[in-house]
């Protein structure tokens, strides 16, 4: 989407978005991006919990105000938030105030998990801290396993759609509901930074924060290559599908799914394609794509109208489905 100019045409709410980066981790950046993104993690969340679970991972845990004033042995819906950073920086800071508003606004136990991640942690290590936190959320007293959803931005989105469909093949919890906010679901990006004639993908000149270079810096570390591209990566095609959520066949059985994405971000395809093939696989969606938006829009310009509206609309649909068990 251009103007009449051939420049990008974004959101008129996003003001910010020409003097954004097209990308933000590089293999040149990456390391002092990822020291930066995690400060304070060791600290806990203002007037919340910082838990310790095995192999250093730690779960922040905010709990409604009146937690402390309800009756013992009550339960509580509980959401589980996973971070973005493409998979290779940030950390479960970056969700303290969206974890705040949804124990206050839900009443819910809100908590996020700071996975491990690559290259030292490829998979299945990040999925694997996930369900560790999962687990840990659903044997708390205080909150009702029936009710718990997860949600994550970006490259946490995608780690939230690999948590809904582990949580599915084990058995073990029956998850309400999974928000994928411009979700990272997809290794097979192409190969070339120039538009991608089977894919209705932005020109890459209009994309912000994260490019398809960085996307496969991220995907291949994950998948064990190291540096290389996710081509490169050791695993086997079925250990592949395990951890790729878009490669996987079965997408039967899932919790209800809220997916949004900009029209400007490099995830806009594989995000539609996704929700289209959740719609013929039986679950329930509901897609929120936003025009000339672009990726991370809503932390980049949190005041912005659209940006307010993107997220509220998050919170409203983890309403329905912790409301709904």
């Amino acid at each position: 989407m251009t103007d009449g100019t051939g420049a990008p045409e974004y959101h008129p709410d996003l003001t910010r978005a020409r003097f954004m980066p097209r990308t933000s981790a590089t293999r040149g950046n990456r390391r002092l991006l990822r020291a930066v993104t995690r400060i304070g993690r060791r600290r806990p969340p203002p007037d919340g919990d910082l838990v310790d679970l095995d192999d250093g991972v730690t779960v922040r845990v905010q709990r409604p105000e009146d937690a402390l004033t309800r009756d013992a042995g009550s339960r509580r819906p509980a959401v589980l938030h996973l971070h973005g950073g493409g998979l290779i920086i940030g950390s479960a800071t970056q969700g303290d105030a969206l974890c705040r508003r949804l124990a206050d606004e839900l009443a819910a136990v809100a908590a996020s998990v700071d996975y491990r991640m690559p290259p030292e942690h490829p998979y299945p290590a990040p999925l694997h801290d996930a369900y560790a936190a999962l687990q840990w959320l659903a044997e708390q007293p205080d909150v009702d396993p029936t009710r718990i959803a997860v949600i994550g931005e970006s490259a946490g989105g995608g780690l939230a759609a690999s948590l809904a469909l582990i949580a599915r093949d084990r058995g073990e919890i029956a998850l309400a509901g999974q928000v994928l906010a411009y979700p990272m679901l997809d290794d097979r990006t192409p190969r070339d930074d120039g538009p991608d004639p089977r894919h209705r993908d932005p020109d890459p000149r209009a994309l912000r924060l994260w490019n398809a270079r960085s996307n496969r810096l991220g995907w291949g570390m994950y998948l064990g290559a190291g540096t290389a591209v996710p081509a490169a990566t050791p695993l086997d095609d079925a250990t592949l599908e395990l951890a790729v959520p878009a490669r996987r066949t079965d997408l039967s059985g899932l919790p209800p799914a809220w997916i949004g994405v900009g029209t400007l971000d490099l995830f806009h395809s594989e995000d539609v394609e996704y929700a289209r093939r959740l719609t013929a696989a039986g679950v329930a969606v509901e897609l929120h794509v936003i025009p000339g938006a672009y990726h991370g829009f809503d932390a980049a310009e949190p005041s912005a109208a659209v940006s307010r509206d993107f997220v509220a609309r998050q919170v409203e649909a983890l309403r329905g489905m912790l409301a709904s068990h």
